[in-house]
């Protein structure tokens, strides 16, 4: 089931346009606090309206699921999983480090995947069996690089606990890697499929936050846990991806310290 990237696109630089100049007046933000280390304000809700307004526009019939508001039933199949700003956390706190997700989903899988980072003018676009790109140009994951000489990165959440958190991190530190964390899970996949980080690891995600950046690391060469997106959207799992040469590791890692994907 096609959609174009293109278009795909267009409505995320869009959106991070206006998350871009609520970040430049975040000063006047309303902030709201839905959980430990978890904010949303004004600039999320109205950057997640209006992608929902683009994607209605240009494919009335799709589905809709976003973080801030509830989700539109469609006729078509097809599901557009919203993230308007993912980095909140960083946004709020002046840090440049935040990006607007957009993933379509259909047949359970993902099937395009868009992050645009605003602030560095970067656009990581995926389709399923398309490879990947960022500004246009293809993109791979790390190739030859061991374990002891890259970067792993590790998310967390308050949707895990961090005595389960803990360990992983003594774990990838004593196989020599180093450790990193942004607090944006979504443009830490797309490090990872850029060949800029090795892998990326985390106990709990949510949909929003990892399907689009999922289908950046496949497309550009990388593994990732085979997951049925629709349970994604459902319930949330963890997250493990990475370049081929580290991959079997990091889930060995994960499979002594986390519960098994659904």
């Amino acid at each position: 089931m096609h959609r174009d990237s293109d278009k795909a696109v267009e409505i995320c630089r869009k959106a991070g346009q206006l998350a871009l100049d609520y970040f430049r007046n975040r000063d006047d933000l309303e902030i709201e606090t839905k959980g430990p280390q978890d904010w949303v304000t004004e600039a999320d809700r109205n950057v997640e309206l209006l992608i929902r307004d683009e994607l209605a526009k240009a494919w009335p019939d799709d589905g809709i699921v976003g973080e801030e508001h509830a989700a539109a039933v469609g006729q078509s199949g097809y599901r557009w999983v919203i993230d308007p700003i993912d980095g909140t956390a960083n946004f709020v706190s002046g840090i440049p480090v935040w990006c607007v997700v957009l993933a379509g989903v259909a047949e359970g899988r993902t099937q395009l995947g868009v992050i645009h980072d605003p602030i560095h003018d970067e656009t990581f676009v995926a389709t399923r069996g398309g490879g990947a790109t960022v500004n246009g140009k293809q993109m791979h994951v790390a190739k030859d690089v061991p374990i002891d000489a890259g970067t792993i990165s590790i998310g967390f959440s308050n949707r895990a606990e961090a005595r389960n958190t803990v360990p992983v991190i003594d774990d990838l530190l004593t196989a020599g890697a180093k450790f990193h964390r942004n607090a944006s899970g979504a443009i830490t996949l797309a490090y990872v499929a850029a060949g800029r980080l090795l892998g990326y690891m985390e106990e709990h995600m949510n949909a929003w936050d990892c399907l689009a950046g999922q289908l950046l690391i496949y497309e550009a060469g990388g593994r990732i846990e085979d997951q049925d997106a629709d349970g994604m959207i459902d319930r949330g799992g963890r997250v493990i991806a990475g370049a081929p040469q580290v991959f079997a590791q990091l889930q060995d890692i994960a499979s002594a310290r986390w519960t098994a994907p659904d």
